[in-house]
C-alpha cells in the first residue's frame, strides 16, 4: 500500500486512496451502509430507465455495481464507466466479465474534469454515484458533463449529505468519526481513507446549494430527492 504524499493534489490522493481500498472496498461498502446503498441505487436506476436513455455514462464508476445494475435491468444500453483509480477498474473490470456484460459496459481511466475521450453531445444520461464530492473542482466536473450530455439528456447524482434533524447528524457524525475509521480501517488496513471519506462528507455542499451549482452550469428541471433521513440526497438534472 502506497503511503499519502502532504504534496499531493487532492485529485492525486483521492486517486491513490481509492487505490489502495478498491480490493475491499465493495464488502466495506456494504457493510457499513447495511445495504442501503442499494435501494438508494435502484432509485437512481429508475430514473435513468424513464429517461430512455441508450447511450450512459457512469462517471467515478468505482468497482461498477451501478453501471453493471444499469446494464442488467435498463433496456439497449451501452455504458461507459470512467473513474480515475486503476484498481477499482480492475475489479469492475472481472465483475463486468464475470456477468458477460463486455459488449454491453466499456471502462475507461479518466477524469471528470476532462473528458476528451467522450465528444460533445454524444450522451443521453450521465450518473454519478458518491463521486462528485472527490472532484477537485466541482464546477469544472459538473460543466464537463453538461458538455457530453444531449440537449435534453439527464444527470442524476447520488451523494452523501449532513442530515438536517440535529439528533440523526449526531447519530450519524458519531458513527463515521468514530466507527467507520476502526472498521474500515481494520478491513482495508487503511485508516485514513475512512477518515477522509466523512471529512469528505461534512465538506460538501448542502443540497441547495448544489442544486445551485447544477443551475449554474447550465442544468434544469434539478430536482433533489431526501434519501433516509437526508443521510443521501439523488438529484435529477436535464440539460
Amino acid at each position: 500500500m502506497k503511503p499519502y504524499n502532504e504534496e499531493q493534489s487532492k485529485k492525486e490522493q483521492v486517486e491513490q486512496m481509492f487505490d489502495n481500498i478498491a480490493p475491499t472496498y465493495d464488502k466495506l461498502n456494504h457493510i457499513m451502509s447495511l445495504n442501503i446503498d442499494r435501494v438508494w441505487r435502484r432509485r437512481v436506476m429508475r430514473i435513468v430507465r424513464r429517461s430512455k436513455a441508450h447511450k450512459i455514462m457512469d462517471v467515478a464508476t468505482g468497482t461498477g455495481d451501478l453501471a453493471i445494475a444499469m446494464a442488467k435491468r435498463v433496456d439497449r444500453t451501452q455504458i461507459l464507466g470512467v473513474d480515475l483509480s486503476e484498481e477499482m477498474l480492475a475489479v469492475a473490470r472481472r465483475k463486468v466479465e464475470k456477468q458477460g456484460l463486455e459488449e454491453r459496459i466499456m471502462l475507461e481511466k479518466g477524469d471528470a474534469e476532462n473528458l476528451d475521450m467522450v465528444t460533445t453531445e454524444s450522451i443521453d444520461a450521465v450518473t454519478v454515484a458518491f463521486g462528485v464530492r472527490n472532484f477537485e473542482n466541482i464546477e469544472r466536473g459538473l460543466s464537463e458533463i453538461y458538455r457530453t450530455l444531449k440537449q435534453g439528456g439527464k444527470l442524476v447524482v447520488l451523494e452523501f449529505s449532513m442530515p438536517k434533524s440535529r439528533l440523526v447528524r449526531w447519530v450519524y457524525s458519531q458513527y463515521a468519526h468514530r466507527l467507520l475509521p476502526r472498521i474500515g480501517g481494520m478491513i482495508s488496513k487503511d485508516k485514513q481513507a475512512y477518515t477522509y471519506l466523512p471529512d469528505s462528507v461534512e465538506e460538501f455542499p448542502s443540497p441547495e446549494r448544489f442544486a445551485d451549482m447544477l443551475r449554474g452550469v447550465g442544468f434544469k428541471s434539478v430536482k433533489t430527492r431526501s434519501q433516509s433521513f437526508g443521510i443521501a440526497y439523488i438529484y435529477d438534472a436535464t440539460k
